[in-house]
């Protein structure tokens, strides 16, 4: 699979998908447009057996600085929207982000370089970010006069906890790759030149593992994020089941342990 337009690249390799929002003259900001073709992306990979994990990354020199604020969904005078844009509660930024945290697909940011409002809560929203010495990251919410949104409250708060990601909110100041790798806000730090060959070797080796065990893991984590543990404990227990599904790679997990061999997983 390979497709590419103005906007928006979606590459494959081997079982890794590439996707690289491309509007570098615009710090690969979202307009309606790249919005749309995401979308769309986001649901081919999820609907794709054959694509096991997701890389996420920009063209140029930044990652994603957030809504093109010309030229976004919400750009547009209320009065051409129509009622059931106006009437939704998550908006088309909730909406996007949401189709990024509910993939059950492992996602993986590769941050090249400012990752701002929007473009932030887009890394957040992955699983795992791997950066480098260019990667910065900036609430940048605040400073136009708005709240976070795009999920930035819900996962800054997990992913650093509450008063480390009031300080970044409420200062809207410039995160520095040292300090963000430092917090947790990313997960691989690595030299400049090398963030998106580090992200898709990241991915990579994940696809090494049995996809239906690795998409159920990711299940069973999210649903502990919102849990008390006996709820969680008996998630794990049905979750066992699922992972064993695909029969045949719970047999070959086996059958490569015991031959001591590397396993060969097929999905199946």
């Amino acid at each position: 699979m390979s497709s590419s337009n103005e906007v928006l690249l979606l590459e494959r390799h081997d079982r890794v998908a590439l996707l690289t929002l491309n509007r570098p003259q615009k710090l690969n900001a979202f307009s309606l447009e790249l919005h749309q073709a995401f979308m769309t992306a986001i649901e081919q990979v999820r609907q794709d057996d054959s694509i096991w994990t997701l890389v996420i990354t920009g063209a140029g020199r930044g990652f994603c600085s957030g809504a093109d604020l010309s030229r976004s969904p919400g750009s547009q005078r209320e009065a051409e929207l129509g009622q059931n844009v106006l009437l939704d509660e998550l908006k088309w930024f909730g909406r996007q982000t949401l189709a990024v945290a509910s993939l059950d697909k492992p996602v993986i940011a590769a941050v090249n370089g400012v990752a701002a409002g929007m473009g932030m809560s887009l890394s957040l929203a992955c699983d795992l970010r791997v950066g480098g010495d260019r990667t910065r990251f900036r609430t940048a919410m605040v400073e136009r006069s708005r709240c976070p949104d795009s999920g930035m409250s819900w996962f800054l708060t997990r992913i650093l906890g509450y008063a480390r990601a009031a300080d970044l909110v409420l200062t809207s100041r410039d995160v520095s790759s040292e300090e963000a790798y430092r917090l947790g806000l990313l997960d691989r730090f690595v030299g400049a030149e090398d963030v998106v060959a580090a992200a898709l070797q990241l991915a990579q080796d994940i696809s090494e593992l049995p996809p239906v065990a690795v998409r159920t893991s990711k299940r069973v984590l999210q649903h502990a994020l919102k849990s008390d543990l006996p709820s969680a404990l008996a998630y794990e227990a049905t979750g066992l089941t699922r992972a064993r599904s695909a029969t045949n790679d719970a047999r070959e997990a086996v059958n490569a342990f015991l031959e001591k061999r590397a396993p060969r997983y097929t999905g199946t």
